[in-house]
Formats: structure tokens, sequence, C-alpha cells
């Protein structure tokens, strides 16, 4: 009977024109919202600077100290929310040398401030916490801390948190809309180990205790779950990449055992740098260094600090995503995830739903790097190559407001489409201006879905919103469909959302083409007999040729 009534429900619903599966299956908590959306104990205050301050100790596997938050007063208002996930807890919060009172709901502490909160002062509280953070089971798709040791026996340990929130190893303002401005990171290790951060590293500090304090200074915006930790038996080496805005400083760090494969493999890195300054503008974080850094996981894009676990072999853990060979011409989580420097911590989206601004682009990078290299065809035989990891389960765009990430589709068919939309241009130094252009208007900034494709289309001159509307709020693949009656050529589109209008390039009979499909047959008349018909390959579509 309860089948029986779920399946009149899901008919009911589909009738009316809503979306069963969005309904029943989509679920969110009231902690999903806090987590998600700019609360008012968010909105009236803009993050300005933080200084985390901690002790890391490996063998209980906690974390303790404090946060400093430093912030401007937007609208006068007395309750801040701080966010720190459990089992980690926050013992004390001191303004103005005075002790406050706070209240925990969930992963949530709301903060009771006492003085006056005057619009446009600049204001501190120091957050004190500490516990045994959330271990990370699947790092870093399930995140959290890894606590592991290296073949010598020593801690090696990390932290990974996209998604999942910085909350889960510190207390902070967790949202991606309101970046801090800069920041300081202090950690303290046993002697014996050393601490890699974000920034640069401005002071080592030998405690009385026996353990040592790293400080590390962030002087651009960074994203909440760019911010890291790792902590081993490193040993370090650079370089200075000569780029487009000067010398570039490029630090490595790797477990002692692994540091001549390190020099091997590392040498990817000044091959990335010139093919993405190319593409994309300058390296956005001159400032504060590139660094590279060994992590007992696969990797992620913490900003000027990427982490690197891809076991200093070419391809994905050995492998070609693509299937096509030139995917083993490079290390992929060196490509990948030095690519998010550009598309995730100089673009940030301001809610996760929007996570295809990361991933999308970045997957795209992938290819762009091999075109630079290795030739045009080349990089398009990549990202073709990758559209055989596509699902087309749900929609890209996940839901807004309760921390809800859209389909991994984002990476495979988001780079699709833009190489796609590539085709559409039609101009490869456009192109390369467009991506550029993307990354200095937004230098620095958190941005939406609609900021991006506003911008796309005005910098490709087309209404591009039917376009977005296909590949990024719907699963279904666009067909070209087509027939042949005597001495006329009948197309268009079909599988598409209203108004969907793309230019598409064919080959008819050996000869390039392009062709304007609307929902509506078109004819075209005087077509060459025994007409064969191919639509161009780099555009993401299928095609059915009508009997």
């Amino acid at each position: 009977m309860n089948q029986y009534l779920r399946f009149l429900l899901v008919a009911l619903l589909i009738s009316n024109g809503i979306n069963a599966q969005v309904l029943l299956e989509n679920k969110f908590s009231h902690q999903d919202s806090l987590r998600g959306s700019i609360t008012k104990e968010r909105g009236w205050w803009d993050l300005k600077y933080y200084h985390l301050d901690i002790k890391v100790n490996p063998d209980e596997k906690t974390i303790s100290g404090s946060n400093t938050i430093r912030y401007k007063v937007l609208n006068s208002y007395n309750r801040m929310q701080i966010d720190l996930q459990e089992p980690l807890k926050i013992s004390k919060v001191i303004q103005d040398g005075k002790e406050l009172k706070f209240q925990r709901e969930g992963n949530v502490f709301y903060i009771d401030l006492v003085a006056p909160q005057n619009v446009g002062e600049i204001k501190e509280v120091i957050v004190f916490y500490g516990g045994k953070p959330k271990i990370a089971v699947r790092p870093p798709w399930d995140g959290g801390i890894t606590w592991s040791k290296d073949a010598n026996g020593k801690p090696f340990i990390a932290s990974s948190c996209q998604g999942l929130g910085a909350s889960v190893w510190w207390p902070n303002k967790d949202h991606m809309y309101d970046e801090v401005d800069n920041m300081l990171i202090s950690v303290n290790v046993p002697k014996d180990l050393m601490d890699v951060s974000n920034g640069r590293l401005q002071s080592t500090v030998d405690m009385k205790d026996g353990t040592r304090t790293f400080n590390w200074y962030v002087s651009n915006p960074i994203n909440n779950y760019g911010v890291n930790i790792n902590i081993g038996d490193y040993v370090h080496f650079s370089e200075v990449f000569k780029g487009e805005k000067g010398d570039l400083d490029c630090d490595y760090y790797v477990l002692k055992d692994n540091l001549q494969k390190a020099k091997i493999q590392f040498k990817d890195v000044p091959r990335m740098l010139k093919a993405f300054e190319h593409w994309f503008g300058p390296y956005p974080f001159y400032e504060d260094s590139y660094k590279l850094v060994e992590a007992p996981y696969l990797g992620m894009e913490h900003q000027s600090s990427v982490t690197y676990g891809n076991g200093f072999a070419n391809g994905y853990r050995g492998r070609d995503l693509s299937g096509t060979g030139w995917g083993l011409k490079f290390d992929f989580i060196i490509i990948h995830e030095s690519g998010h420097e550009w598309f995730a911590n100089n673009i940030t989206y301001k809610d996760i739903a929007d996570m295809w601004i990361h991933e999308s682009f970045t997957n795209y990078s992938e290819s762009l790097f091999v075109e630079y290299y290795y030739g045009k065809e080349a990089g398009a035989e990549y990202v073709r190559g990758t559209r055989k990891g596509i699902k087309n389960d749900k929609p890209i765009i996940g839901h807004y407001n309760v921390n809800n990430e859209g389909s991994g589709d984002m990476y495979p068919k988001g780079g699709n489409m833009l190489h796609t939309l590539r085709q559409i241009v039609n101009n490869d130094e456009k192109w390369r201006t467009i991506l550029r252009g993307l990354n200095s208007t937004f230098y620095h900034h958190t941005v939406t879905t609609k900021q991006i494709e506003d911008y796309l289309s005005q910098a490709v001159g087309l209404d591009l919103k039917p376009f977005f509307d296909q590949y990024l709020r719907d699963i279904r693949i666009p067909t070209f469909e087509y027939k042949v009656q005597g001495n006329s050529l009948e197309y268009r589109w079909t599988n598409c959302v209203p108004n969907f209008n793309m230019p598409v390039k064919v080959i008819i009979n050996g000869k390039e083409q392009w062709l304007r499909p609307q929902a509506e047959w078109v004819i075209m008349l005087k077509t060459p007999k025994d007409l064969k018909l191919e639509v161009d390959k780099d555009f993401y579509v299928n095609v059915f040729e009508s009997k």
C-alpha cells in the first residue's frame, strides 16, 4: 500500500510539472540551512582577518587553540554565528577582555555580544576551542583530518574539507560568500616535524616544551576550505618561475624518502604555470608564492599550498581519465589541482550549488594544458575522451542555501560544455581573451553562476541563457535531428529546453557549414545529391537522422 501511495504521489507531482524525484529524495535539515545560507547572524558583519593559533597533538589526535576574528560592522546587531562541527567544542569567547556567553545549536555557536556594535567599526572576538576533530574517512571527498604515518613511522597529518566545511577542524564564518582579507596561521607541532600551510613562512619559533611553532601569513583573500595544515617529516626544495608578473617563488615540500622522485615529477609545475598563465592570465597569488606539498591523500586545491598524493606518476593514479593517451603525458593532480588557483581560489563560488564554476573550468584546463604542449587537436581529443565519464544523472547546479553541490558531471560534462562554447566563439584568440578576462574581471572575487553567465554572454555576444539552462540545469543532451527530403535538408533541435537555439557546425559532403537549428524544422533547399552530413564532433550533442 505504501509503495502504491508513493507511486500515486509521484504521478501527481509529475502531472503538475514538478520534479518528483527532487522533492522526494532531497530533504534538507535545519542544520543544512544554517550551514548553507547567509543567516542574520552572519550577514551583519564583514570578515577582515583571522589569526588561527593552534596546537596539533599527533599522539592524542587533538587540535586546540584559538581563532582571533576581526570584522567590520555592516549593520548593528549583537548576535554572531560562528561555525564549529562536532565533536569539537568552543570553550571560551572573549571581546574587549570580557568573556561572552554563547549557545550551541548543532554545528553552530551563537555568541551574544555585549559591547555596542556600531556601523563601520572594526571589532575582534577571540574564540578558544579544542577536541578531537572528525577523522577523514575518504579524503578529500569525505574530509576532516587525516592522521597517518610515513614509511619511517613518523606522523603524517593533513586537513581536507571542501563541501564538508572548514569548521570541521577550526572555528570560523563557514560560508563561501565572505572571504577573509588576510590571515595568520600559527601551528604548533612536535619539534621533529614541520607544518606547511598557506602563504609565506614568516617565522619558526622553538618553544620551551620541546615543540615548534610555524607562522604562515596569507596576504590575499582566501576561502575557508582553502586553508590547510600539512604536518610531516618534510624536506624542502625550490625554484623561481619567471612569470607574467615577475619572479614567482615555487616551494616544494615532500617526505624525505621521496625527494629524488619529487625533483623529477614536480617539473610539471613550471610547465603548468607557463600554460595556465598563457590561457588564464597571471598566477593570482604571487605575493603568497606557489607551494606543492605532499599529503597522505590524493590531493586538493588549497590556495598557495596545493596538496599532492598522486604517487609521483603521470595520469590519475597512473590512469588516463580520457582514455586517449594524452592523459599520461602529465601528472593529473599537479595540473588539475593547480588549475584551481585560477578557478576556485581566484574566482570562488558564493554557494556550493555553483561548484561547477570551480570544477568545469578546471576540468577544461586539463585539455588546455594538453593543447599548449601537444597541439589543438590533442587537447580536443582529451576533452572529448572524458565524455565517457558523463552520467547525466542530475543537474550540474545544486540546491541553493543548503550547502548542496550538483552532479559530478560538473567535471567532464562541464568541461565539454565549455569546449562546445569555444566552438561557438569560433575564434581561438577571442576565446583566450575571454578566459583571461574572467580572471581579471573577477580577480579575488566570490561569484554566482549568473555573474559568470552574464559575463560570458556579453563577451561572446550571444544570449547564452538557453545554452546554460541546457547544460547546467537539465540532464538531457541536445539532439540535432535531420532528414533529407528530395533536394532539401530539414533539421531542428530536440531533447532541449525551451528557446534552445545554439548554432552548430556541420560537415556536408566534406565542406564545413554553420547551421542555426530551432525547435521547429528548418528547411534548406538545393542540397547536394547523396548528401552526407556530420556534426562537428567538438560539439557535445547527439545526432539523429530521421527517416
